[in-house]
Protein backbone atom coordinates (compact mmCIF):
# COMPACT_ATOMS: atom_id res chain seq x y z
CA UNK A 1 0.00 0.00 0.00
CA UNK A 2 0.89 3.25 -1.05
CA UNK A 3 1.44 6.16 1.84
CA UNK A 4 3.39 9.36 2.13
CA UNK A 5 6.41 10.07 3.52
CA UNK A 6 7.33 13.38 4.60
CA UNK A 7 11.57 12.23 4.04
CA UNK A 8 10.95 10.85 1.29
CA UNK A 9 9.90 14.20 -0.46
CA UNK A 10 12.59 15.63 -3.31
CA UNK A 11 12.45 19.16 -1.08
CA UNK A 12 13.30 17.32 2.22
CA UNK A 13 17.11 18.62 2.07
CA UNK A 14 15.35 22.18 1.78
CA UNK A 15 13.50 21.81 5.53
CA UNK A 16 16.18 20.15 7.80
CA UNK A 17 19.01 21.68 9.06
CA UNK A 18 22.25 20.37 10.54
CA UNK A 19 24.93 21.32 12.69
CA UNK A 20 28.51 19.40 13.33
CA UNK A 21 30.76 19.09 16.23
CA UNK A 22 34.33 18.81 16.05
CA UNK A 23 37.06 18.61 18.93
CA UNK A 24 40.25 20.27 18.44
CA UNK A 25 43.04 17.89 17.51
CA UNK A 26 46.16 17.28 19.57
CA UNK A 27 48.61 15.82 16.73
CA UNK A 28 49.40 17.32 13.67
CA UNK A 29 47.83 13.79 12.17
CA UNK A 30 44.90 14.65 14.12
CA UNK A 31 44.93 18.11 12.24
CA UNK A 32 45.07 16.83 8.76
CA UNK A 33 42.33 14.65 9.42
CA UNK A 34 40.31 17.34 11.13
CA UNK A 35 40.91 19.59 8.35
CA UNK A 36 40.09 17.04 5.76
CA UNK A 37 36.87 16.55 7.76
CA UNK A 38 36.27 20.28 8.03
CA UNK A 39 36.09 20.68 4.19
CA UNK A 40 34.82 17.61 3.57
CA UNK A 41 31.40 18.99 5.17
CA UNK A 42 31.69 22.28 4.42
CA UNK A 43 29.97 22.06 1.51
CA UNK A 44 26.71 21.00 3.11
CA UNK A 45 26.30 24.75 4.73
CA UNK A 46 25.72 23.73 8.31
CA UNK A 47 23.71 26.00 10.60
CA UNK A 48 26.85 26.08 12.50
CA UNK A 49 29.21 23.87 13.50
CA UNK A 50 30.97 23.82 17.26
CA UNK A 51 34.88 23.10 18.88
CA UNK A 52 35.17 21.16 22.17
CA UNK A 53 36.71 22.68 25.07
CA UNK A 54 38.07 21.03 27.74
CA UNK A 55 40.16 21.64 31.45
CA UNK A 56 43.62 22.84 31.15
CA UNK A 57 45.14 25.67 29.36
CA UNK A 58 46.69 23.73 26.19
CA UNK A 59 43.19 22.17 25.87
CA UNK A 60 41.72 25.84 26.04
CA UNK A 61 44.36 26.98 23.28
CA UNK A 62 43.97 24.42 20.84
CA UNK A 63 39.70 25.35 20.94
CA UNK A 64 40.78 28.95 20.17
CA UNK A 65 43.37 28.21 17.24
CA UNK A 66 40.81 26.01 15.62
CA UNK A 67 38.16 28.52 16.31
CA UNK A 68 40.29 31.15 14.63
CA UNK A 69 41.46 29.15 11.55
CA UNK A 70 37.43 28.20 10.90
CA UNK A 71 37.02 32.15 10.89
CA UNK A 72 39.75 32.73 8.90
CA UNK A 73 39.85 29.56 6.50
CA UNK A 74 36.35 28.53 5.68
CA UNK A 75 33.08 29.92 5.35
CA UNK A 76 31.47 27.73 8.06
CA UNK A 77 29.78 29.52 11.36
CA UNK A 78 32.15 28.18 14.48
CA UNK A 79 30.43 28.02 18.04
CA UNK A 80 33.17 27.94 20.67
CA UNK A 81 32.61 25.73 23.33
CA UNK A 82 33.31 26.99 26.81
CA UNK A 83 32.85 24.70 30.40
CA UNK A 84 33.45 25.78 33.75
CA UNK A 85 35.96 22.91 34.68
CA UNK A 86 39.49 24.23 36.27
CA UNK A 87 38.52 27.89 35.79
CA UNK A 88 37.62 31.09 38.32
CA UNK A 89 34.69 33.53 37.20
CA UNK A 90 37.56 35.97 35.94
CA UNK A 91 39.33 33.48 33.80
CA UNK A 92 36.03 31.96 32.30
CA UNK A 93 35.35 36.06 31.83
CA UNK A 94 38.20 36.61 30.09
CA UNK A 95 38.42 33.47 28.02
CA UNK A 96 34.63 34.93 26.82
CA UNK A 97 35.65 38.32 26.00
CA UNK A 98 38.77 36.77 23.98
CA UNK A 99 36.10 35.14 21.65
CA UNK A 100 34.14 37.96 21.35
CA UNK A 101 36.83 40.00 20.08
CA UNK A 102 37.85 37.08 17.87
CA UNK A 103 34.24 37.65 16.18
CA UNK A 104 32.45 34.34 17.35
CA UNK A 105 29.46 34.84 17.51
CA UNK A 106 27.76 31.52 19.06
CA UNK A 107 28.47 29.51 22.41
CA UNK A 108 27.87 26.35 23.76
CA UNK A 109 28.11 26.84 27.49
CA UNK A 110 28.58 23.38 29.45
CA UNK A 111 29.64 22.69 32.93
CA UNK A 112 31.55 20.00 31.77
CA UNK A 113 33.04 16.86 32.57
CA UNK A 114 35.06 16.85 35.46
CA UNK A 115 38.61 16.85 34.77
CA UNK A 116 39.17 12.88 35.96
CA UNK A 117 36.91 11.88 33.20
CA UNK A 118 33.28 11.07 32.64
CA UNK A 119 31.76 8.91 35.70
CA UNK A 120 33.81 10.69 38.56
CA UNK A 121 32.72 13.13 41.11
CA UNK A 122 32.55 16.80 39.98
CA UNK A 123 34.21 19.35 41.89
CA UNK A 124 33.14 23.36 40.83
CA UNK A 125 36.20 25.78 41.12
CA UNK A 126 36.36 27.60 44.33
CA UNK A 127 36.02 30.75 42.34
CA UNK A 128 34.27 29.68 39.40
CA UNK A 129 30.51 29.24 37.57
CA UNK A 130 28.84 26.41 39.21
CA UNK A 131 27.04 24.97 36.83
CA UNK A 132 25.85 25.69 32.95
CA UNK A 133 23.39 27.93 33.85
CA UNK A 134 25.88 30.49 35.77
CA UNK A 135 28.29 30.54 32.65
CA UNK A 136 25.47 31.16 30.21
CA UNK A 137 24.50 34.24 32.56
CA UNK A 138 28.13 35.14 32.55
CA UNK A 139 27.75 34.77 28.23
CA UNK A 140 24.52 36.85 28.61
CA UNK A 141 26.09 39.52 30.26
CA UNK A 142 28.88 40.08 27.93
CA UNK A 143 26.38 40.11 24.67
CA UNK A 144 26.28 36.86 23.47
CA UNK A 145 23.40 36.08 21.73
CA UNK A 146 23.07 32.60 20.46
CA UNK A 147 24.11 30.21 23.33
CA UNK A 148 23.48 26.48 22.98
CA UNK A 149 23.00 24.28 26.11
CA UNK A 150 23.52 20.73 26.59
CA UNK A 151 19.91 18.33 27.32
CA UNK A 152 19.78 15.01 28.73
CA UNK A 153 17.03 12.44 27.46
CA UNK A 154 17.38 10.27 29.80
CA UNK A 155 18.55 12.72 32.68
CA UNK A 156 22.13 13.83 33.63
CA UNK A 157 23.54 11.00 35.75
CA UNK A 158 24.40 13.22 38.52
CA UNK A 159 20.34 14.23 38.68
CA UNK A 160 18.35 12.27 41.29
CA UNK A 161 15.30 12.56 39.21
CA UNK A 162 14.09 14.16 35.87
CA UNK A 163 12.13 17.19 37.49
CA UNK A 164 15.78 18.14 38.98
CA UNK A 165 17.65 17.71 35.38
CA UNK A 166 14.37 20.28 33.64
CA UNK A 167 14.83 22.57 36.55
CA UNK A 168 18.47 22.93 35.93
CA UNK A 169 17.63 23.33 31.91
CA UNK A 170 14.36 26.09 33.04
CA UNK A 171 17.63 28.08 34.79
CA UNK A 172 19.73 27.79 31.38
CA UNK A 173 16.91 29.13 29.29
CA UNK A 174 15.95 31.59 31.87
CA UNK A 175 19.28 33.11 32.15
CA UNK A 176 19.62 33.37 28.06
CA UNK A 177 19.98 30.05 26.54
CA UNK A 178 18.71 30.11 23.03
CA UNK A 179 18.95 26.70 21.99
CA UNK A 180 19.55 22.77 24.04
CA UNK A 181 21.34 20.09 22.37
CA UNK A 182 21.01 16.74 23.46
CA UNK A 183 23.36 13.82 24.75
CA UNK A 184 23.16 11.13 22.51
CA UNK A 185 20.33 8.83 22.43
CA UNK A 186 19.05 5.80 20.30
CA UNK A 187 15.59 5.52 20.86
CA UNK A 188 13.51 8.14 19.56
CA UNK A 189 10.73 7.57 21.99
CA UNK A 190 12.53 9.03 24.79
CA UNK A 191 13.93 12.26 22.76
CA UNK A 192 9.97 12.81 22.23
CA UNK A 193 8.90 11.91 25.73
CA UNK A 194 11.98 14.60 27.02
CA UNK A 195 10.76 17.38 24.88
CA UNK A 196 6.88 16.79 26.53
CA UNK A 197 8.67 17.18 29.94
CA UNK A 198 10.38 20.38 28.81
CA UNK A 199 7.80 22.15 26.94
CA UNK A 200 5.55 21.16 30.10
CA UNK A 201 7.67 22.80 32.48
CA UNK A 202 7.65 25.99 29.75
CA UNK A 203 10.84 25.08 27.94
CA UNK A 204 10.26 26.55 24.23
CA UNK A 205 13.72 26.88 22.88
CA UNK A 206 14.58 24.86 20.14
CA UNK A 207 15.73 20.93 21.58
CA UNK A 208 18.05 19.65 19.00
CA UNK A 209 18.78 15.35 19.08
CA UNK A 210 22.48 15.01 18.92
CA UNK A 211 23.29 12.23 16.65
CA UNK A 212 26.35 9.97 17.45
CA UNK A 213 27.19 7.63 14.37
CA UNK A 214 28.52 4.71 15.69
CA UNK A 215 32.18 4.69 14.17
CA UNK A 216 32.98 2.06 17.10
CA UNK A 217 30.08 0.39 18.84
CA UNK A 218 32.87 -1.09 21.87
CA UNK A 219 34.21 2.46 22.38
CA UNK A 220 30.55 4.25 22.18
CA UNK A 221 29.23 2.08 24.39
CA UNK A 222 31.35 2.47 26.81
CA UNK A 223 30.99 5.97 26.95
CA UNK A 224 27.53 5.51 26.91
CA UNK A 225 27.71 3.45 30.22
CA UNK A 226 29.82 6.18 31.69
CA UNK A 227 27.11 8.66 30.54
CA UNK A 228 23.57 7.66 31.39
CA UNK A 229 22.54 6.62 27.85
CA UNK A 230 21.24 3.47 26.73
CA UNK A 231 22.06 1.49 24.19
CA UNK A 232 19.34 -1.20 23.37
CA UNK A 233 19.73 -4.59 22.67
CA UNK A 234 18.62 -4.37 18.77
CA UNK A 235 21.40 -1.81 18.57
CA UNK A 236 24.47 -4.16 20.29
CA UNK A 237 22.87 -6.89 17.63
CA UNK A 238 22.99 -4.97 14.69
CA UNK A 239 27.38 -4.79 15.16
CA UNK A 240 26.99 -7.99 17.17
CA UNK A 241 30.42 -10.02 15.10
CA UNK A 242 31.59 -6.72 12.92
CA UNK A 243 34.72 -6.06 15.24
CA UNK A 244 37.26 -7.40 13.20
CA UNK A 245 35.26 -5.98 9.96
CA UNK A 246 35.41 -2.25 9.80
CA UNK A 247 33.92 -1.58 6.06
CA UNK A 248 30.84 -3.93 7.67
CA UNK A 249 30.48 -2.02 10.45
CA UNK A 250 30.88 1.54 8.91
CA UNK A 251 27.79 0.25 6.53
CA UNK A 252 25.66 -0.49 9.41
CA UNK A 253 26.47 2.39 11.07
CA UNK A 254 25.66 4.69 8.14
CA UNK A 255 22.71 2.88 7.71
CA UNK A 256 21.50 2.71 11.39
CA UNK A 257 22.22 6.90 12.16
CA UNK A 258 20.03 7.70 8.68
CA UNK A 259 17.46 5.23 9.96
CA UNK A 260 17.19 7.38 13.15
CA UNK A 261 17.32 10.49 11.49
CA UNK A 262 14.45 9.70 9.19
CA UNK A 263 12.26 8.55 11.74
CA UNK A 264 12.65 12.04 13.78
CA UNK A 265 12.22 14.20 10.37
CA UNK A 266 8.71 12.07 9.90
CA UNK A 267 8.00 12.81 13.54
CA UNK A 268 8.19 16.88 12.82
CA UNK A 269 12.12 17.21 14.02
CA UNK A 270 14.11 19.61 11.52
CA UNK A 271 17.41 19.94 13.06
CA UNK A 272 19.77 18.24 13.90
CA UNK A 273 23.72 18.28 15.48
CA UNK A 274 26.13 15.37 14.73
CA UNK A 275 28.87 14.32 16.67
CA UNK A 276 30.98 13.46 13.83
CA UNK A 277 34.46 12.81 16.53
CA UNK A 278 36.42 14.52 13.68
CA UNK A 279 35.45 12.01 10.79
CA UNK A 280 33.46 12.90 7.59
CA UNK A 281 31.81 9.80 5.75
CA UNK A 282 29.40 9.04 8.05
CA UNK A 283 28.03 12.43 8.70
CA UNK A 284 28.26 13.25 4.93
CA UNK A 285 26.49 10.35 3.63
CA UNK A 286 23.43 10.32 6.44
CA UNK A 287 23.30 13.92 5.52
CA UNK A 288 22.88 13.25 1.84
CA UNK A 289 20.05 10.44 2.79
CA UNK A 290 18.40 12.70 4.15
CA UNK A 291 18.37 14.95 0.80
CA UNK A 292 21.39 17.79 1.80
CA UNK A 293 23.53 18.57 -1.18
CA UNK A 294 26.99 19.40 -1.69
CA UNK A 295 27.06 23.31 -3.06
CA UNK A 296 30.03 21.78 -4.63
CA UNK A 297 32.05 18.72 -5.62
CA UNK A 298 33.33 17.67 -2.23
CA UNK A 299 36.49 16.22 -2.23
CA UNK A 300 36.66 12.38 -1.40
CA UNK A 301 38.23 11.51 1.71
CA UNK A 302 40.07 8.61 1.66
CA UNK A 303 38.76 5.35 4.09
CA UNK A 304 41.95 5.61 6.07
CA UNK A 305 41.43 9.32 6.84
CA UNK A 306 38.09 8.73 7.74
Amino acid sequence: MSQFRLSRRPDIGDKVRVSFEFFPPKSDDMEARLWETVKRLEPLRPSFVSVTYGAGGSTRERTARTVRRILNETSLSPAAHLTCVDASREQSDAVISDFLSMGVKRFVALRGDPAEGVGSRYRPHPHGYSNGAELVAALAAQGAQDISVSAYPEKHPESPDFATDIEMLKRKVDNGATRAITQFFFDNDVYERYVERARRAGIYIPIVPGILPVHSFTAVANFASRCGAHVPAWLAERFDGLQGDPQTHALVAAAVAAEQVLDLVERGVGDFHFYTMNRADLAFAICHMIGIRATEEAPMVSASAA
